[in-house]
């Protein structure tokens, strides 16, 4: 069984890296999204183990202790980390994992796990970041201002990622992540794991 590769896709809010994450995993069974434990509690319509792993903050300090999680964060008053059990073992099982995160938490990760693939994922224009952003229009200028600085921000950060998605068009942003994935299942490493038997069938001498 192939090992899986593990993704990291990160962006500014507005970019719309949700919903290309979504829309990738609709229809590509060979990848995943990784559900990360939380402290905060649930909230009307989530579902456990979907959303998120709910767990108490007295259990999240106790798996912080025993270092069961890849990269994690606190926002607020509540955790939020990503189970390196879950992780390796669904890698292990043949499966690309992704991890939708901030570029803090992928520098986390990368640290554990050298071997990730960053994608990173920004819009075609401030002005087109502002304009989703803004939504409905109900927030105050000081609240806007902030985002955006904020954004500016995470964007700097797309450096240190291996490929960049610009959302444009969010049709030709979902070939582009699809055609990521497909190149990394192409890479030799992979295929002789895959192809192995074949391989050393193809090249056995009459």
């Amino acid at each position: 069984m192939p090992t899986g590769t593990l993704y990291t896709v990160s962006a500014p809010s507005g970019a719309g890296k949700t919903s290309l994450v979504q829309a990738l995993v609709e229809n590509d069974s060979q990848v995943t999204v990784s559900v990360s434990h939380t402290t905060r509690p649930m909230r009307p319509g989530e579902i456990e183990g979907i959303n998120y792993h709910f767990v108490s903050r007295d259990e999240f300090v106790g798996m912080l202790g025993e270092s069961a999680f890849l990269e994690h964060a606190q926002v607020f008053e509540n955790y939020y980390g990503t189970s390196k059990a879950w992780v390796e073992e669904t890698l292990a099982s043949g499966r690309d994992v992704i991890l939708e995160i901030d570029w803090q938490g992928a520098a986390q990760v990368r640290k554990q796990m050298p071997e990730t693939v960053g994608i990173f994922i920004l819009p075609p224009s401030q002005q087109a970041l502002l304009e989703r952003l803004t939504g409905r229009g109900q927030d105050e200028q000081s609240v806007i201002d902030k985002r955006m600085a904020q954004a500016i921000d995470e964007m700097s950060h797309y450096v240190e990622t291996d490929y960049l998605i610009i959302n444009d068009d969010f049709t030709t942003a979902l070939k582009e992540l699809r055609a990521i994935m497909t190149a990394e299942r192409q890479r030799l490493a992979r295929q002789q794991e895959v192809h192995g038997a074949l391989l050393q069938s193809l090249l056995r001498k009459q």
